[in-house]
């Protein structure tokens, strides 16, 4: 509004309370600009407003439901658990039900005697900085934290805050696995992604599970948006990344949670984050004058009953999102910059309880997860590498079990668990785009057999012909007399021609091993020789010797 802010939704790449604050103030002065805008329609055309009387309060069942629960409220506002705080007020309920619903509506001594709880609620913690779970007003809950919590995926984490528990789970994958963004633009992709999981049995509750609500599409995205800034770019860790948050029990701000588990999650999988990330909900009470009083990490009762939800999230060194909802007409600067350094505190101690746990990146991933290796080809062999209608690399993934992505610029990913299958593919493309070289020895498929030749694939997609004159180190006849259709034989590249025509010679092989055979016995030949000659003169020097001896 024009005196107020009563809603902020942002992200930011670990800016300071100090920054982030001005730049809600700089949005608030555009605000005020339109609405100034908006007063002068409003007094050239617009109607008055109508009055809104409401019901009258019966004074007689205000004062006898709080003749019952008096003394009662005191025991709920200790540290007790979500279920039995619950069940106590239930029962306090139904005993106020059980004395009044003779002279009184069900329906109006329930409006009444929740309208009590909630300004008991909020008396105590304006005057006595009481909260209903007993905490002081800057206390965060009891954390745990676990990761490589389940054995099999590529990583996990496990956050606890108080009853808030949600368990995050990171998949990795290669860079074709990135999500398709259907628009009415270009076609747009996600290599990071974070989904959000609230089943109802987190909050106690039996309902039937659908598609994901606005709950977890807002809850999902806010955390998703939290960790963005600390996530490595594609050129230092070639992966696609896919978070999921499951919320397995929650009594307030389990998006927070989830950004404290995911952070935990992406360490125990060995992606290299920048800095951890964690995250807070701040809560408000706001009293009839202008006292006030914040609440960190608020629980469900607190977010219930009080007027505003404050999420907060970010690393040591910084904002990363932010996530506002109010009650009330709007908050000021004052609060709202006392409630950013009441977070950041909370935040940073957040960050020390998880870093007890994983301080870093683990050095390697999961034994489960893909391994990325990057070759480049010549660009204008793309085609031969995806072949007609992404046949050839269809073959290639289904045989060696691998993912292979190919980038305009020539640079192609493969990615799988296992070394072998990795070397795999590495040399099935290497075969296909491989240049053929005159005067190379390739090993060969007969692929044609005609009465002048036959016709040799020395690499895949690539054959050329051996003339009949040109198969044997002999005179030949009859071509099948020599080789058949699917025989390997050997052939050298005599040349290629200017239409790009390959010819081959297995004569030239021949005659290449027998002149190396050749080559070898006269070697043995000249040491044999050799070795007669030193024989023949050592018994010519014992024969002179004799003979001067005689």
């Amino acid at each position: 509004t024009y005196e107020a802010v009563t809603m902020v939704e942002a992200g930011a790449s670990e800016v300071s309370e100090e920054i982030l604050l001005e730049a809600i103030q700089f949005g608030q002065k555009a605000n005020q600009e339109i609405i100034s805008l908006q007063r002068q329609l409003i007094q050239v055309c617009g109607n008055e407003k109508h009055e809104l009387i409401g019901a009258e309060k019966n004074s007689d069942l205000y004062s006898q439901v709080s003749s019952i629960i008096s003394d009662s409220f005191s025991s709920l506002f200790s540290r007790m658990g979500k279920m039995e705080q619950s069940d106590l007020l239930a029962e306090l309920k139904t005993e106020v039900l059980t004395k009044l619903e003779n002279n009184f509506s069900k329906q109006d001594i329930i409006e009444v005697f929740e309208e009590q709880w909630k300004s008991e609620v909020r008396e105590r913690i304006l005057k006595n900085g009481l909260r209903v779970d007993g905490r002081q007003l800057t206390e965060v809950r009891p954390i745990s934290c676990e990761v490589g919590v389940l054995p099999r995926p590529h990583g996990s984490g496990l956050f606890t805050r108080g009853e808030t528990q949600v368990l995050t789970i990171t998949t990795l994958g290669s860079q074709g696995e990135e999500q398709r963004l259907n628009g009415i633009g270009q076609e747009e992709s996600k290599r990071f992604m974070h989904h959000y999981n609230f089943p109802p049995f987190s909050v106690g509750e039996v309902r039937r599970i659908g598609t994901p609500g606005r709950r977890e599409i807002g809850h999902g995205a806010l955390a998703e948006r939290a960790l963005y800034p600390v996530i490595p770019s594609e050129d230092n860790f070639p992966y696609t990344i896919r978070l999921v948050s499951e919320v397995l029990s929650s009594n307030g701000s389990s998006s927070m949670a989830s950004v404290c588990g995911s952070t935990l999650s992406l360490m125990d999988a060995g992606v290299p984050i920048v800095r951890p990330v964690a995250g807070v909900a701040m809560g408000l009470i706001k009293g009839d004058q202008d006292n006030y009083a914040i609440l960190t990490d608020i629980n469900g009762t607190e977010d219930h009953l009080g007027d505003m939800d404050f999420k907060v999230a970010g690393t040591t060194e910084g904002i990363t999102a932010l996530q506002m909802d109010i009650k009330i007409t709007g908050i000021s600067n004052e609060i709202m910059a006392n409630a950013l350094n009441q977070a950041r505190e909370a935040r940073l101690f957040i960050l020390e309880k998880m870093k007890e746990t994983i301080g870093n990146s683990r050095a390697d991933l999961s034994k489960y997860a893909p391994r990325m290796v990057k070759i480049s080809i010549n660009p204008e062999k793309i085609g031969s590498v995806i072949g007609p209608k992404g046949k050839t690399i269809r073959s290639i993934i289904d045989e060696t079990k691998t993912t292979v992505d190919i980038q305009d610029d020539g640079s192609i990913w493969i990615g799988s668990s296992s070394e072998e299958a990795t070397k795999k593919a590495i040399a099935m493309i290497e075969d296909l785009t491989r240049e053929v070289e005159a005067g190379a020895i390739y090993t060969g498929r007969v692929t044609r057999v005609t009465n002048f030749g036959a016709f040799v694939e020395v690499i895949p997609g690539k054959e050329g012909l051996v003339h009949i004159s040109k198969l044997a180190d002999y005179r030949v006849a009859n071509v099948e007399d020599v080789v058949k259709v699917g025989d390997e034989i050997m052939v050298q590249v005599t040349d290629i021609d200017h239409m790009g025509r390959i010819n081959l010679s297995r004569r030239a092989v021949f005659e290449m091993q027998n002149k190396d055979s050749e080559n070898k016995n006269e070697t043995s030949s000249d040491t044999r020789r050799s070795g007669s000659h030193y024989r023949e003169g050592k018994d010519n020097r014992r024969q002179g010797n004799t003979n001067r001896s005689r």
